[in-house]
């Protein structure tokens, strides 16, 4: 309860006006899809949404959740031993041979580009030991990104379980956590992959099923086309366009390329990313102790239209100095919050700046490490 009290000492308040974004009116549209969303990568901000957080079916887009746990495995340049259950399950396919020994690598690729359904069985039972073994590690990373209203039961999208589920809104979390991720998303933008074939002298050779990343809007950067009977057609993409990086995502959608074009176009023209709380020094600061000692490890951006002329407020709070800190004072000591139309939008430690105490615990510590591995403690297994 001290700490708590302590923090609120020296409450900062700095206003941002942005005044300075150029006009840009806004497009008018509607989309075909039954629900859809348009999210700013960076902030996560939702720049459009239409029953964005309705749970339906999802159909191959689950795929974006298979291909980043096969990447996060670590397992990338190891062989796959192909099933007979791998092979034999319904609907697109990359045609793996039963038997064949296949990179988990090049099956992600053909998970993504070709939406392969056997692919994606012999990730799993590679990854996850089983098809159960896998969809708990798919349930578990939901989880983890915070995907509230999703469930997978299967690491396809096929309509074999009726609580196989997802929303607009959580997809678009996970394509923006997946997007992180340079494998990913190097895999996500390949337009064409070639694999060894086990039994003939050619390679297999996959074209991505994404038409917009391929030939209909120059500014897509990946995503996963999806479609069964039930789901209909379901589609991720991003794009990039200056300094913004897009997420659009529909389900239900029988028009989603023209969708997706439009709310890129939407979002393209009419926000901008702007500087909000630049990286480094906090300036604004002027207590004695603190003045020109504590900074920010990371700077905020945040996308705004031209008509949104409110003020961002950045509230700093730090922590009453201690005597014993003259010597010594803590790495953390206080934090960063900004409100946006005043809603907390971001939050960030505050850092006291050690330089002389830094450099020389960097020197011992690049020391210290040295000897640990020449000694063998700190080497694998």
């Amino acid at each position: 309860m001290k700490n708590m009290k302590k923090l609120i000492i020296f409450p900062l308040i700095a206003a941002i006006l942005i005044s300075f974004i150029p006009q840009v009116a806004h497009a008018s549209f509607s989309v075909s899809a039954h629900s859809a969303i348009l999210m700013e990568q960076s902030s996560g901000r939702v720049l459009y949404d239409k029953n964005a957080n309705k749970p339906m079916r999802i159909a191959s887009i689950t795929k974006i959740m298979t291909a980043i746990l096969a990447i996060e495995s670590g397992k990338m340049d190891e062989l796959v031993k192909v099933s007979e259950k791998a092979v034999r399950a319904e609907g697109s396919s990359i045609y793996l041979v039963p038997g064949e020994k296949i990179k988990l690598e090049d099956l992600v690729y053909g998970l993504m580009l070709r939406s392969g359904n056997d692919a994606a069985v012999a990730i799993a039972e590679h990854v996850g030991g089983s098809l159960d073994g896998f969809v708990y590690l798919m349930n578990q990373k939901a989880e983890e990104i915070g995907m509230k209203n999703t469930h997978f039961a299967n690491p396809h999208g096929l309509d074999d379980h009726e609580n196989h589920m997802s929303t607009a809104y959580d997809m678009a979390l996970l394509t923006r956590y997946a997007m992180n991720n340079d494998d990913y998303e190097k895999i996500s933008g390949t337009k064409v992959h070639s694999a060894p074939h086990p039994t003939e002298e050619w390679d297999r050779k996959w074209k991505n099923k994404n038409r917009l990343l391929t030939e209909l809007y120059k500014y897509t950067t990946g995503g996963k086309t999806g479609f069964t009977k039930r789901a209909k057609r379901t589609l991720v993409t991003t794009a990039a366009k200056g300094e913004l990086n897009l997420i659009a995502v529909t389900l239900n959608g029988p028009d989603d390329w023209n969708d997706h074009i439009q709310m890129y176009e939407s979002g393209f023209n009419t926000y901008r990313l702007v500087e909000v709380l630049p990286k480094g020094n906090i300036a604004q600061v002027k207590d004695k102790f603190y003045k020109k000692k504590v900074y920010v490890e990371h700077g905020f951006d945040y996308p705004v239209t031209s008509k949104e002329k409110k003020q961002f407020k950045i509230e700093y709070k730090l922590i009453k100095p201690e005597k014993e800190w003259k010597e010594n004072p803590p790495e953390i000591v206080g934090q960063v919050t900004v409100y946006f139309n005043k809603q907390q939008v971001k939050k960030m430690p505050i850092y006291y700046k050690h330089a002389d105490n830094k450099d020389k615990q960097s020197f011992f510590e690049q020391f210290r490490n040295i000897f640990l591995v020449m000694i063998g403690v700190k080497t694998d297994g």
